[in-house]
């Protein structure tokens, strides 16, 4: 009877630190998988949901997130307008809830998806458009053309579209120093 006591304590005492040590490692693991997060698979749980970032240069910047790529954020405001913001820009983001995407490796496609190309894009559009830099400062036009490190900026008043007769002046705007771009409809803004 004696034997029996024994063995069954020991055994509830080996089962008892078998938990623990599961716990513990389950804990351990859980750790190192956010450790290995990025913000950008923190963001992309949250798409469809209202957030608000802030932004170097930009201050908050409230809207609906709509995508995030390599180093870019993009988020519609309350009006549909969509804002397109540099990664490096962001500082803070309140509304994430608890989901987090899978953290994934950029596909050769995606990969390629950055904010230099996205200017290209927005350069293809002819698009009129708020530039805001880093410091806060705001330029006002149509990208013209993008460059390795650079966009070429035609300034031109926001409720025009880009002539020749509207163009104020062009400035070289160096892309690391562009925190958010937002389009604009010639008229009414």
């Amino acid at each position: 009877m004696r034997w029996q006591q024994l063995f069954a304590d020991l055994e509830a005492r080996f089962e008892a630190e078998q938990e623990a040590a599961e716990r513990a490692e389950s804990s351990s693991r859980a750790r190192v998988e956010v450790g290995a997060l990025r913000l950008a698979d923190r963001l992309r749980g949250a798409v469809g949901s209202p957030v608000v970032l802030l932004c170097r240069g930009a201050g908050p910047v409230a809207g609906v997130l709509v995508d995030v790529g390599s180093d870019w954020v993009l988020v519609a405001d309350d009006r549909g307008q969509e804002c397109l913001i540099a990664s490096s820009a962001v500082r803070a983001v309140s509304g994430l809830g608890r989901r987090t995407a899978v953290a994934e490796e950029a596909g050769p496609v995606r990969g390629r998806l950055d904010l230099r190309r996205a200017l290209r894009g927005l350069a293809r559009d002819r698009a009129a458009l708020h530039l805001v830099l880093d410091d806060g400062t705001v330029l006002v036009g149509t990208i013209d053309r993008v460059g390795a490190d650079y966009v070429e900026l035609a300034e031109h008043s926001a409720d025009l579209h880009r002539r020749a007769e509207a163009v104020q002046g062009v400035r070289a705007v160096v892309i690391d120093a562009v925190a958010l771009v937002r389009t604009t409809t010639p008229g009414l803004d």
